[in-house]
């Protein structure tokens, strides 16, 4: 007798494969918190280099941990020239994505000790690979645009470090706040699909180099992280914001999917969104770019017209990807770069599960029901 079909749950969706205490995502009630700090105070109140010792550590570091932490980041943020001049050759003819993983899964190279999964050990590689994906990332902007690569500065933090290292301007102080908000926004977010294939990968006892590989690759799907250069593609798409209910409506219509709307687990709006939305609101008061000015309008209109249709019925409201396009524009940020820079970012987040993970480890193997035949009669290949 044949045993019945089980429970099949695509997707993984509403399975718990681990218990973590490093953040927790609330879709219900539209919460983020990074060990249990909620995203909203640590916006406003703190800067990347914090969030990622907190990420990493689990605690709020004392003035002597963060100038340390600091320090180790600003040391490392040079990467070797057998780095720069692949990200060079590879990133006018490739997608940034491409050069980022290739760039660091290169990065073992120059670890004495790279399969040493002591804690302390670990650790120090993840600070190696946050100092330094940044730089990756800038340098593989820089190349593109077919400019010289620039050197870390080591008197501006981390995020606006990067920013400068990308654009070669020291940023104001106010895209120094947006570039670190976004760093921190996209530092953490729970077991998401790159999270879940780093441990996978971290769960065969792969280095930490290796697992963050497994995650670049992940995050570069249009479904994950370049779902914020989509939601750019659709508004440039749309063109002049008297446009855009036509272009949603005849989008549902078609039963199109619209960039940046939805999400796994928010059944809400999205905090992250809402942070976002209101630091693009603020640009507007910086004298921002005819582009950066027209793309939020579409933005605003595009918003009100989805929850109206789609919020309270379906559960379908902005996340962070939505707003994320127009505020890198308020930066100068082309569209390609913007997965690189939640890569840069994500390092902390993917870099702090390694850590916790290893703690307990166990091997990653899920089972697969078979729907196919079995004992068939095999025919010699001359009388196929």
């Amino acid at each position: 007798m044949m045993s019945s079909k089980p429970t099949i749950n695509y997707g993984l969706e509403g399975i718990y494969v681990d218990e973590s205490s490093i953040s927790k995502v609330d879709g219900q009630n539209g919460k983020l918190w990074y060990r249990g700090y909620s995203i909203e105070d640590l916006a406003e109140r703190s800067n990347f280099e914090e969030v990622s010792y907190l990420l990493i550590y689990g605690k709020l570091p004392t003035q002597k941990e963060y100038d340390e932490f600091v320090k180790k980041l600003k040391e490392r943020r040079e990467i070797e020239p057998e780095i720069r001049n692949i990200i060079k050759k590879m990133a006018p003819v490739a997608h940034p994505m491409d050069v980022i993983r290739t760039a660091t899964s290169m990065l073992v190279m120059y670890d004495n000790d790279p399969n040493n999964r002591a804690t302390e050990a670990t650790i120090d590689k993840v600070i190696t690979l946050i100092a330094k994906v940044s730089t990756i990332a800038a340098a593989t902007g820089r190349f593109r645009a077919k400019k010289s690569y620039i050197h870390p500065d080591n008197s501006l933090g981390h995020s606006e470090n990067f920013l400068y290292m990308l654009t070669g301007k020291k940023p104001t102080k106010f895209e120094s706040k947006l570039i670190d908000l976004m760093f921190i926004l996209h530092a953490e977010h729970s077991t998401n699909a790159s999270t879940f294939s780093v441990l996978v990968t971290a769960s065969t006892l792969a280095d930490v180099y290796a697992a963050t590989t497994s995650g670049i690759g992940t995050l570069k799907g249009p479904l994950h992280g370049g779902a914020d250069e989509a939601a750019l593609s659709m508004m440039n798409a749309i063109g002049n914001p008297d446009n855009t209910e036509k272009y949603i409506e005849e989008a549902l219509e078609g039963k199109q999917r619209i960039m940046g709307f939805g999400h796994r687990v928010y059944k809400t709006y999205d905090p992250r969104a809402k942070l976002v939305r209101s630091y693009l609101e603020e640009s507007l008061t910086k004298e921002p770019s005819d582009e950066v000015r027209r793309l939020l309008q579409i933005a605003l209109r595009a918003e009100k017209l989805m929850i109206d249709k789609l919020g309270s019925t379906k559960g379908i409201w902005p996340n962070i990807d939505f707003f994320a396009g127009p505020l890198y524009r308020v930066m100068g940020i082309e569209g390609q770069m913007f997965t690189p820079i939640f890569v840069a970012s994500r390092m902390a987040g993917w870099g702090s599960h390694i850590v916790e993970y290893w703690h307990n480890n166990k091997l990653v193997r899920p089972l697969e029901y078979y729907s196919g035949s079995v004992d068939l009669k095999y025919t010699p290949i001359e009388a196929r």
